[in-house]
């Protein structure tokens, strides 16, 4: 190719898909909006701990039915332990009863594992097998265009001046909502190729997550998973996110829709969350050393004003329509675009499979 890919995003799908063309011999430049890599991953250090993590995007991988990511993981030489769910579970259907234990039999939960330093740690591996230079930061890709010849030209905002790039092809590795609202395309993309994209959601972007953080995980003493399920709130559904060792952490996703988390703002919602906490766990649970939240509604570069409306059924999420006249030289990634496990780290590893694979396709024709 006489010309770079341009990747736009610098998730994991778009840093994968870096990776595999650059084994390929295929000279690639990635664009990312944010001042950092990683998308929907952050990893947040726990202080006083050793360094240890905690994540405030995607957290597991399940290495028996999710292939790409476990042989990822080995190939890179990251370490994983096994996600706490020892003990017994708890089920809060109202403020003022007493939760329900529940003690689940042996097999019943999935084995699900996590990364020593959190989902970041394979974020900056995948990173490390890229030339220098690769990821250009705070780099937003606002236009792409095509002229009559084929050309492509990409036109991004850069540290408040533009810059252009020209590529052979561009790999989209963003959320289809983002690509719907906030890129600008020469010749126009499909109108129906639009409308599927503003229909599909974008996974957590209307989520948020609370992260409590203790000295020790002591609700395993008291013989508990950590692992709620609340119907009173704020927390919906709560697990130990703990490292392997020394510090104990518990984490939950939001019942209350971002609108009314808006409305609510961060401190009321902490107080409510920390409220919860003591009614399932104790006392203790109501003074952790930190207290993280992340609200991925309220951040421009996951979600856009159609995520604010709350699932009711789990995405049905695969490859995007035809692209029309950009058929040949525009691909989908980014988990929302995966065949299966849309909405996992492995369906955002499976879409950069697949876009590098037909772009390379194409390329020989």
């Amino acid at each position: 190719m006489k010309k770079p890919v341009i990747i736009v995003g610098a998730g994991l799908s778009g840093l994968r898909a870096a990776s595999l063309l650059h084994t390929k011999g295929v000279e690639c430049v990635v664009l990312e909006a944010r001042r950092r890599i990683g998308g929907r991953v952050i990893s947040e250090t726990i202080g006083g701990t050793d360094l240890a993590k905690v994540d405030l995007g995607p957290t597991w991988f399940w290495p028996d039915y999710e292939p790409l990511i476990t042989r990822l993981v080995k190939e890179l030489g990251l370490q994983t332990f096994l996600q706490h769910t020892e003990g017994a579970l708890l089920y809060e259907q109202s403020e003022n009863a007493v939760p329900q234990r529940h003690v689940l039999p042996e097999g019943a939960v999935q084995r699900s594992f996590r990364l020593h330093g959190g989902v970041e740690s394979l974020i900056d591996a995948v990173h490390d097998t890229l030339p220098p230079g690769t990821v250009q930061m705070n780099t937003a890709v606002k236009a792409i265009r095509m002229n009559n010849d084929g050309d492509i030209t990409v036109e991004a905002d850069e540290q408040g001046g533009k810059k252009e790039w020209k590529a052979e092809a561009v790999i989209l590795a963003m959320p289809p909502r983002l690509v719907a609202r906030h890129l600008s395309f020469s010749p126009s993309l499909p109108e129906d190729l639009i409308q599927s994209m503003l229909e599909m959601p974008t996974w957590m972007a209307g989520q948020a997550k609370a992260i409590a953080i203790y000295d020790r995980p002591f609700w395993r003493k008291d013989g508990l998973s950590g692992q709620v399920t609340s119907w009173a709130g704020p927390l919906q559904e709560i697990h130990d996110a703990s490292p392997d060792k020394g510090a104990g952490a518990l984490f939950g996703f939001f019942g209350i829709p971002a609108a009314t988390r808006r409305e609510l703002g961060e401190d009321k919602i902490m107080k409510l969350v920390l409220e919860q906490l003591k009614r399932l766990f104790g006392e203790q649970a109501g003074s952790p050393l930190s207290l993280l939240y992340k609200d991925w509604s309220d951040d421009p570069h996951t979600a856009v004003r159609e995520d604010a409306e709350p699932l009711m059924n789990f995405p049905e999420y695969g490859p995007l329509g035809h692209a029309g006249l950009w058929e040949q030289n525009i691909l989908f990634a980014g988990t929302e675009t995966a065949a299966e496990n849309g909405g996992h780290l492995e369906g955002a590893l499976q879409s950069a499979e697949r876009a590098v694979s037909r772009l390379l396709e194409n390329q020989n024709k």
